[in-house]
């Protein structure tokens, strides 16, 4: 009785095996699978829309540089005026506004400027 156990234990454990190898069969792809040599890799037209899309977005980050930089002149300007014009001893809360967006248009331009290549 101890021996039919031991068996039956043995055959459970070689079919648990079987099954196990079955279940990790690798499948590949058609494209791959059919090709004549592991040389042969299908090529994707997925780097071409690639190239496109990161010319494309480079192109919108070159405007977008182009119009804050005409911003930044805009107000530059405009604080070089009043700077002229009143007493540099007090500051209006205008001309601090305008030098913080030119701060800020700046540090965008130069993170735009590091994305483009």
């Amino acid at each position: 009785m101890l021996r039919i156990s031991a068996l039956f234990l043995t055959a459970l454990v070689l079919l648990a095996a079987a099954g196990m190898a079955r279940a990790q069969t690798i499948h590949l792809p058609p494209a791959v699978s059919q090709s004549q040599g592991m040389g042969k890799v299908p090529v994707s037209t997925g780097d071409d829309v690639q190239k496109k899309q990161a010319a494309a977005a480079n192109q919108q980050r070159q405007l977008e540089i182009r119009r804050d930089t005409e911003k930044m002149l805009e107000l530059t300007s405009e604080l070089k005026e009043y700077l002229l014009k009143n007493d540099q001893t007090v500051m209006s809360l205008d001309a601090i506004k305008k030098a913080e967006q030119i701060e800020k248009l700046a540090h965008g331009v130069k993170s735009k400027m590091k994305q483009l290549y």
